[in-house]
């Protein structure tokens, strides 16, 4: 293999490699000293995506800022999409990624991608107590079950652990499940969003834009002004005190809870379930005195199996990063 200049590519061991978690917003990338034992994980750098027309762009930066030389041998990029032939075309932002695409232009040996939330998933068996909040009851889950990780962000993401490990990886795109209110209040929801928006996904209500859609459809539903509020001025107005968006992060709340129990019933999630994303950890106070576990355990006969499970919030930063360094140590391994 060369690199963009027609420079061939050294074999041998890996001792450097590039991870990175790259959402429909921002791009997390770090480099991973894999000639250290065990290997180092270096700080992250992030990026906004609509800064970079190309991932290749952004990349490109990272490598100037970081190492000049040597370029890093492998590279292992989680990505918000599904990764269909060694491509991922984002959901939620203009960048296309292709493996070989990538380590022809950046001169790196191996370039391999994976969803964003099956890097959140292979990082949760890394997990410490310290790393998560527990929602709900101190349930120990069965162990050797499957794991179920999911959450709201950008989008919605949706991965398990068949066994809970690494080698049960299941990729999921369950954020596009439709949406399947549960009272008359999410029945009007589901109604106003599909005059907007034609089919509702999960994904519709359980993102950062959902947030400000169903602050609105409950406007409209109780015959209030339409305020045209974003997610950020919701979320600050509740932590002030203000009704309506109390309101609407409760029910936000529920909805999550709701949607995971479904999702924990049809992955067979018994040995528990982590909420990741950059939404819950912002609404642990909701999340915990709220109706996120009533409705997470409210599924008719199936209630005493869903209280055995336990519901955890990953609130670590970068965890995603973990379970991408966690690849790369494979990939590099396979590249000796």
């Amino acid at each position: 293999m060369v690199d963009s200049s027609g420079t061939p590519v050294s074999r041998g061991p890996v001792t450097l490699g590039i991870v990175g978690d790259i959402g429909g917003t921002n791009c997390r990338l770090a480099l991973v000293h894999l000639g250290e034992t065990p290997p180092r994980l270096a700080p992250p750098r992030e990026y906004l995506c609509a800064n970079y027309p190309t991932a290749e762009d952004c990349i490109r930066d990272f490598l100037k800022q970081e190492c000049d030389s040597p370029v890093p041998g492998c590279a292992v990029l989680a990505a918000a999409g599904p990764v269909l032939d060694g491509v991922v075309t984002m959901t939620n932002n203009k960048w296309r990624l292709d493996e070989n695409q990538l380590a022809t232009d950046l001169g790196i040996r191996k370039v391999k991608l994976i969803n964003d939330f099956a890097a959140q998933a292979l990082a949760t068996p890394l997990l410490g107590p310290a790393d998560t909040a527990l929602i709900g009851p101190d349930v120990p889950g069965m162990a050797g079950s499957n794991l179920a990780i999911m959450g709201p962000g950008t989008g919605f993401g949706c991965a398990a652990l068949a066994g809970g490990t690494h080698t049960g990886l299941l990729v999921t795109e369950g954020g596009h499940i439709a949406f399947a209110p549960s009272d008359d209040v999410e029945r009007q929801v589901l109604h106003i969003l599909a005059q907007r928006y034609g089919r509702v996904s999960i994904e519709r209500i359980l993102a950062g834009q959902g947030i400000a859609d169903l602050h609105s459809a409950l406007e409209q539903i109780e015959n209030r002004p339409v305020s045209q509020l974003t997610a950020a001025q919701i979320t600050e107005a509740a932590k002030s005190g203000d009704r309506d968006s109390i309101e609407t992060l409760d029910r936000f709340c529920a909805i999550l809870g709701a949607v995971a129990g479904d999702l924990t019933l049809a992955l067979g999630a018994q040995g528990g379930v982590f909420i990741a994303g950059g939404i819950a950890p912002r609404l642990l106070k909701e999340l915990e005195a709220g109706p996120f576990r009533a409705r997470f355990e409210d599924k008719g006969r199936f209630v005493n199996y869903m209280k055995a499970i336990p519901t955890r919030v990953i609130t670590v930063n970068n965890v995603a990063l973990r379970g991408v360094a966690d690849e790369l140590v494979r990939v590099a391994a396979n590249e000796r």
